[in-house]
């Protein structure tokens, strides 16, 4: 490939890593989704991302209705570094400092915009729960009902 070609792909391998991060972040949002509703966690929480000039090196989600120890036993601190790394991805702002939400309403808050995107993308998405947290195989819960753009660019 030359230098002119991959010029001329740009845009379309651009495209291509949004859609990939965008697959990404739902399957492990969609994950985080069934570990609460397993758990049967209900309340307010407070994701309060890294600020290290405030002493916060690293995210800290907080309970506001819940016991701190539930919320701890479900979510290990590798979890909510990934957690905030999605949510400050998906609300396209890096200078989020927090984000309040109900653990309830997990699902319908963060997933909604990211299936519509890959729904608009061409993907479907299958009813099946996402398989794994730590490394399993989730994108197999995404299907593309055509061709990859890239294939349909030349």
């Amino acid at each position: 490939m030359n230098y002119q070609n991959l010029l001329q792909q740009r845009e379309a391998v651009l495209r291509q890593a949004r859609l990939a991060n965008v697959a990404y972040a739902y399957a492990r949002l969609r994950a985080y989704e069934e570990r609460i509703l397993r758990a049967r966690l209900r309340g307010t929480v407070t994701l309060q991302f890294a600020e290290a000039e405030s002493g916060r090196p690293w995210p800290v989600l907080i309970s506001d209705e819940v016991s701190q120890s539930v919320i701890e036993e479900y979510f290990l601190d590798q979890d909510i570094f990934e957690l905030a790394d999605i949510l400050r991805y998906i609300h396209e702002d890096p200078a989020m400092m927090e984000c309040t939400f109900r653990l309830e309403e997990f699902g319908r808050r963060f997933l909604s915009a990211l299936r519509r995107e890959l729904l608009q993308a061409g993907f479907t998405l299958e009813a099946t729960p996402a398989t794994a947290l730590n490394g399993g195989p989730i994108p197999s819960e995404l299907r593309t009902s055509r061709r990859t753009e890239t294939s349909d660019q030349h």
